[in-house]
């Protein structure tokens, strides 16, 4: 580690101060060896003093600091969520022969607890699901992630998604997709390979963004129940879902 050359002229200002008030007490007091006892006295202790400092406050700190910065990065993840992923996800699905199978996973409701969450997310790592590119047009997905490439890339312009590594994964997923349809002129007329090529790039996104949808409803569920309740009622997943509250 590099020091700067004020911290190493600090240090050595610091150490012949306390060398100088040593040399006063002796002065004034003449008392070398109680100067000494105290002196040792107060060696002895640096350890306890390092230990409460930097294992214990510092942990401290650092926690109260990754709180805040959690907190900073679900703001950004729920705009993600209300300006993107959510019309995203209704796209995808699309092209999923058995949606029916993610979306009995994904009907999350107010009684779900952080343990149901936690096991939707390790049955959904586990299942085996496809994407066909060739199922649906592609031209609207297309023109969606054209659409959002403005927003997308002042999310990625956030210092605080360097601490998300899933997320920003999600993000250079979309980008890739988004890019890899913008070079094809023709989306309709190409040939199985590419269509194949197209379906893995889609399943790369779509796997992503629908296990950080589900670890955000769990946020949501824990800290924001009036958001939860709309992104119920918004369930990209669940057909029967309705914004209209009828009981």
């Amino acid at each position: 580690m590099k020091f700067r050359q004020w911290q190493v002229f600090l240090g050595f200002s610091l150490i012949a101060l306390s060398a100088i008030l040593y040399l006063i007490q002796y002065l004034i007091f003449g008392q070398a060896r109680s100067i000494s006892y105290y002196f040792f006295q107060d060696i002895a202790f640096v350890p306890i003093e390092v230990l409460l400092v930097t294992l214990i406050i510092h942990n401290l700190l650092d926690r109260r600091e990754k709180r805040l910065l959690l907190k900073k990065l679900n703001m950004v993840i729920g705009a993600f969520f209300s300006e993107v992923g959510t019309g995203l996800v209704s796209l995808f699905i699309q092209y999923i022969p058995q949606s029916e199978i993610i979306g009995k996973e994904l009907k999350v409701n107010g009684n779900w607890t952080n343990h149901n969450f936690v096991s939707a997310r390790s049955r959904l790592r586990k299942l085996d699901y496809s994407i066909d590119s060739k199922s649906s047009d592609l031209i609207p997905l297309k023109n969606f992630l054209l659409e959002k490439r403005t927003f997308l890339l002042r999310l990625l312009e956030n210092p605080n998604l360097l601490e998300h590594d899933s997320f920003t994964e999600l993000l250079w997923a979309i980008f890739h997709l988004a890019d890899e349809l913008n070079h094809r002129d023709n989306l309709k007329t190409l040939p199985d390979a590419d269509f194949n090529h197209i379906s893995i790039d889609m399943k790369r996104a779509c796997t992503i963004v629908i296990i950080e949808w589900l670890a955000y409803m769990n946020h949501l569920k824990n800290d924001y129940p009036y958001l939860f309740s709309l992104a119920v009622r918004t369930n990209p997943f669940d057909p029967d879902a309705s914004v209209i509250i009828r009981e």
